[in-house]
This record gives C-alpha cells, sequence and structure tokens, in this order.
C-alpha cells in the first residue's frame, strides 16, 4: 500500500512520462500549481489509472498530492477532491495502484437536523435559485383550484416547502388545500446531506407548519426510486391523481439527473425518456424542472473528469469568498460537493447516480414527451433577484428563451424550465 508522507522522496523517472521535463522534486513543482495544469495532472493520472500503469499513476500521484493540499486555495481543494476520487476509483477496481487507505472525505457521512440542513441550504443560491423561482410558478398553477397537489421531487428534504406554504397562505383568496407526495429513496445513493429524523417526522412538523398558517395539508411518502424512473410513484399517481378540482404540479428538484440516461444502457429507450412520457399520461398543470447545467453522462471516465472539473470549481470557489478556511461550515459544504466528485469519478453503473444532463437536452426530451415551455413571469424573476442579493456579489440571473439560469462570474450554473401539456396551449 503506498502512503504518502508530508515530504515523500521523489519517485525514479521512469522512460513513460506525461510530458519530457515532467518534474523529478518537490522544489520544481510550482508551474504545475494553477488550474490548468491541475486539470492535466488529472486528465494524466485517470488515463494511467484506467491503464492500471501503476508507475506512471504512482508518480502523477506524487505531484498532485504535493501541489493539491486538501486545506489549500480552492483550485487545490478541487484538486484534492477529484485525486481523491481518483484514488477511490482505483480500489474498488482492483487495480494494482493504491492510495490512503480512507480516501472518503472526513466530513462523511454527513447527517444534519432540520433547522442545521435549512442553515446549509442557505449558504448558497444553489438550490435557492430554484425555490424561488418553482414556488412562484407553482402558486400561479394553482390559482382558480380548491386542491394543490404537488408532487416533489427533490433531494433536499422538502426545505422548499415552507416557504411555498407561506406564499400559498398569502392569498386574499384563501390557500388551497395542500396534498404533498414525495418518493422515499433509498438512501445508500442519496447525496449529503441527510436529514437526521424521520420522513414521518418530517411529514408531521410540515402539517403542523402548515396548521400555523392555515393551511390544510396531507403528506404521503411512495417508497420508489430514481433507479427506474420512480416507476412506483408513477403507477401510484395514475391511479390517485384524477381527481376534479386538483392542480396536479410535479417539482423536479436536481432529482431527475438521478434517474439513468442512455449511458446506462438497458434499453431502447432511457429511462429519463420513459420518465418524461409517464409525466404527460398525467396531464398535470404543470412540471417544474431545475438542475445543473452540465452534462457528466459520458460512459468515458476522462471525458467526465474534464466536464465536472470544469464545473465543480463554482462551489470551491463561491464559498471561499465568504466563509474562512477554518469554517465548519465550509468544510461541511465542501464535504457534500466532493461527495458528487466521487460519485461521478469512482463509481459506474447504478451506483453512479449524478449523470448531469444539459438543459437543451432535457428540453429535447420534454417537447419529445409532449410538453411546451411556458417560461417564468417577471414575478419569479424578481423573486430570484431579490434572493440573489442575500448572497455575494458574484451570483447573477439571466434569461434565456423561456428559462430562468443561476450564474457565478459569468459562468452557468443551474437553470429553472416550466413545462405545461402542449394541448393545454393549444
Amino acid at each position: 500500500m503506498m502512503q504518502f508522507t508530508e515530504n515523500p522522496p521523489p519517485p525514479p523517472l521512469y522512460p513513460t512520462r506525461p510530458w519530457p521535463d515532467f518534474p523529478n522534486s518537490a522544489k520544481s513543482l510550482g508551474s504545475f500549481n494553477n488550474a490548468a495544469c491541475m486539470e492535466q495532472l488529472l486528465v494524466h493520472c485517470a488515463h494511467a489509472i484506467e491503464a492500471n500503469d501503476a508507475t506512471l499513476a504512482q508518480q502523477l500521484l506524487w505531484v498532485l498530492h504535493n501541489i493539491a493540499p486538501p486545506e489549500g486555495d480552492s483550485n487545490q481543494r478541487l484538486t484534492s477532491a477529484f485525486l481523491r476520487a481518483l484514488l477511490l476509483r482505483a480500489s474498488r477496481s482492483g487495480s494494482s495502484i493504491s492510495g490512503p487507505a480512507t480516501p472518503h472525505h472526513p466530513q462523511l457521512p454527513l447527517r444534519l437536523s432540520a433547522i442545521s440542513l435549512a442553515g446549509f441550504i442557505d449558504l448558497t443560491p444553489w438550490h435557492r435559485f430554484g425555490f424561488s423561482a418553482a414556488n412562484s410558478a407553482i402558486a400561479d398553477a394553482a390559482d382558480g383550484f380548491p386542491v394543490l397537489h404537488l408532487v416533489d421531487l427533490t433531494t433536499t428534504h422538502c426545505m422548499q416547502i415552507p416557504t411555498l406554504i407561506d406564499v400559498l397562505a398569502s392569498r386574499p383568496e384563501g390557500p388551497p388545500f395542500l396534498r404533498l407526495t414525495l418518493p422515499s429513496t433509498p438512501a445508500s445513493t442519496s447525496p449529503p446531506p441527510t436529514l437526521d429524523i424521520s420522513l414521518d417526522e418530517l411529514g408531521s412538523r410540515l402539517v403542523n407548519f402548515a396548521r400555523s398558517r392555515n393551511v390544510g395539508m396531507d403528506f404521503r411518502v411512495v417508497p420508489s426510486t430514481p433507479a427506474d424512473g420512480f416507476h412506483s410513484l408513477l403507477e401510484y399517481l395514475g391511479a390517485n391523481c384524477n381527481n376534479a378540482g386538483e392542480a396536479l404540479v410535479i417539482n423536479c428538484h436536481m432529482m431527475p439527473h438521478r434517474i439513468p440516461d442512455e449511458s446506462a444502457g438497458g434499453g431502447i429507450l432511457s429511462p429519463r425518456t420513459v420518465f418524461a412520457k409517464s409525466l404527460r399520461s398525467l396531464d398535470p398543470s404543470l412540471v417544474v424542472l431545475v438542475d445543473e447545467e452540465a452534462d457528466f453522462t459520458s460512459s468515458d471516465v476522462v471525458t467526465r473528469l474534464r466536464a465536472a472539473f470544469n464545473y465543480m470549481w463554482i462551489p470551491f470557489d463561491a464559498v471561499e469568498t465568504f466563509l474562512p478556511a477554518a469554517s465548519e461550515q465550509r468544510r461541511k459544504y465542501e464535504a457534500a460537493v466532493c461527495w458528487k466528485i466521487e460519485n461521478v469519478i469512482a463509481q459506474e453503473g447504478v451506483q453512479r447516480v449524478e449523470r448531469l444532463e444539459p438543459r437543451g437536452r432535457w428540453g429535447q426530451r420534454m417537447r419529445a414527451a409532449g410538453f411546451v415551455g411556458i417560461g417564468f413571469g417577471d414575478e419569479a424573476a424578481m423573486e430570484v433577484k431579490s434572493m440573489l442579493d442575500e448572497h455575494s456579489a458574484g451570483w447573477g440571473m439571466k434569461r434565456d428563451d423561456d428559462d430562468l439560469v443561476l450564474t457565478w462570474k459569468g459562468h452557468d450554473v443551474a437553470f429553472a424550465t416550466a413545462w405545461v401539456p402542449s394541448s393545454a396551449t393549444s
């Protein structure tokens, strides 16, 4: 087992090198300490690990370990996370290449109370962007209906719902009755942080909160999993959502990318395509789709590494602007980011659930399934902008056709789209 020390001696140089002037001492590593070089080193390392080239991989691991300390700047912490993920991939593949005995992030697993989770989510607008945009659209869809049936497909443990309840409670004509249905997904493939209470307890708290706002509410959990496109949930909805006077709204918040895509194989139609068509068969009043703007669907790990490296720098850079290095909040936030990186790089098959797909491709799926985009109104855009004013200056929002896009320093981060059955607009 290879062990790193604080100042390990350089390994001998071998004929196979990623480039002719490969460094042979820690003193000569300074020129590699930038994001572009770090990315290239990680790419070479991934190629070496996939080829089971232990000699070259050990050289690259030594360099990466020295230039990317886990407590360094944002680029170094990002690179350290990818290094950990590559070591984990090597260990799981049975490769002769090995590294530290505990490659997982030291903060994982991460379980939080409901109050701590709310604070965790409020650190950045990563999720709040989607909450703000969706809640405005959901309230509009419920207009004129005595019952709002909300199907909440989210990874945030219903943290969006209290604000939605407040929005519904403030309506002059009175709030609709809220039926909330959500899947109970396997904890083993759920992203951190997880909630330290059961779904039953969470439901009880939400019902009590709604009652305190004079909103009637029913909470229901259906065991289901994204691995099969939420088949059992969709079956339940097909049998229980054709009620007159009910607005059916499907709220997809950073959950659909966990449904297997074409790269997972297994059939003519991908589970994502089947999922979109199944949603259309329910004839919902509205579908809101919020997700991260990146492409992690490639079956090639090196391609995924490049895509992830050029996207996952954003959360590291963002939290560095307002949280000090010693902050426990920052450590926990970055631990959750590291889990995603490990899943993208180290996992395969059904265990690889972080299969982000770009907004354009989701749009194609939804249109092919019989939906049409309706966009967000000015009120939704104003809600999002008002929320962004509470965060660092680097965050922004732009309109792109009918959609809203969250940005960090001009780079696309997440998108919000709204859809209705095409027959509803004809």
